[in-house]
């Protein structure tokens, strides 16, 4: 069984919200779930994303694979992680400062110029 841990999308209409969970690659989006190990939320802003790093440590040692989203997500949100990813995958992530002090820059700028 070829495992990934991916998003699930649950949450009303034009207010998505996702899990993140340990599926089977071939179920669907929202099909059956191994595990849930966190939340991602986009909408809130700053953007919410958890996730219980020892139990992500545990399924990529035993061979599931992020996909492309969620590599994206934790090199964002998590050095200690995106640094064994770099090792696991032998490529580098782009760490990025977090949305929230993002946000709050470009908050001061707009209210400096009008």
């Amino acid at each position: 069984m070829a495992v990934k841990v991916r998003l699930k999308r649950f949450g009303s209409k034009d207010n998505p919200a996702y899990r993140v969970v340990v599926m089977d690659s071939r179920s669907p989006r929202d099909g059956a779930v191994i595990e849930s190990i966190g939340q991602y939320n986009p909408m809130r802003e700053p953007s919410i994303f958890t996730v219980k790093e020892d139990r992500l440590r545990y399924w990529m040692g035993v061979g599931a694979q992020p996909t492309d989203t969620i590599k994206r997500l934790v090199a964002q949100y998590s050095e200690a992680v995106a640094k064994e990813f770099e090792k696991q995958f032998k490529r580098k992530f782009k760490i990025k400062e977090k949305r929230g002090s993002h946000v709050v820059e470009s908050n001061e700028q707009e209210q400096s110029n009008g």
